[in-house]
């Protein structure tokens, strides 16, 4: 209980710090948002999107689940996509994984780890499909952060295969852009591996029409 309540002062000295600088702060707060990103990112507790972006409650819509998947099946992914890309009209999403991750380290493997099996099993499609590549490489640490580069391009791909994005990109000629980004906790530096805009980027199979 008193980590719990070192956390509940730690809230009242940073509420009471903003609106010692803006009396205002939580007032212009409650009128609403209008953030410009979606975040989807990793569950990992070091990878705070605000922190590591250095932006500000407000400015981005976050959606965070083990090892950032962008899963078809997943309405709770979708509901957010959706609302962002509906109602919040965010003209862009980013999805970031970061190098060294656990589950697709666990992905990887063979041994069974309950529930999550089922949920990593979407990582382990995309190491069965760039196993030649990945397997190729010498390092144990650079396989894993290889898989997790691609593994970030395979969920920037699943998204703009979506019909919210689709659907988006028709009515607002081409955005939300598609970020897939990777943050190497190591140095705190996020790299750029994949941007999408259209569906002219996905094979044929994956386009909708409206």
């Amino acid at each position: 209980m008193h980590r719990i309540k070192k956390l509940l002062l730690e809230n009242l000295v940073w509420s009471k710090g903003k609106t010692q600088n803006n009396p205002s702060y939580f007032t212009n707060m409650a009128e609403g948002q209008k953030p410009d990103y979606l975040w989807i990112g990793c569950s990992d507790s070091r990878v705070d999107p605000s922190e590591l972006t250095n932006t500000q409650p407000g400015e981005m819509f976050v959606h965070r689940n083990v090892a950032n998947l962008v899963v078809h099946t997943d309405l709770n992914l979708l509901s957010v996509v959706q609302y962002a890309v509906e109602a919040l009209k965010v003209d862009h999403i980013i999805v970031c994984g970061h190098y060294n991750c656990g589950g697709v380290k666990a992905a990887m493997g063979s041994a069974s780890l309950g529930v999550i099996d089922h949920w990593i099993r979407n990582i382990k499609d995309t190491y069965s499909f760039h196993r030649f590549e990945v397997d190729g490489i010498k390092s144990e640490s650079d396989k894993v952060n290889r898989l997790v580069e691609l593994n970030v391009m395979a969920q920037v791909k699943n998204l703009a295969s979506t019909s919210i994005i689709q659907k988006a990109w028709n009515e607002r000629q081409g955005f939300p852009a598609l970020h897939g980004w990777v943050y190497d906790i190591n140095t705190g530096l996020c790299k750029s591996i994949i941007t999408i805009q259209s569906s002219n980027d996905l094979d044929s199979s994956h386009r909708y029409t409206f």
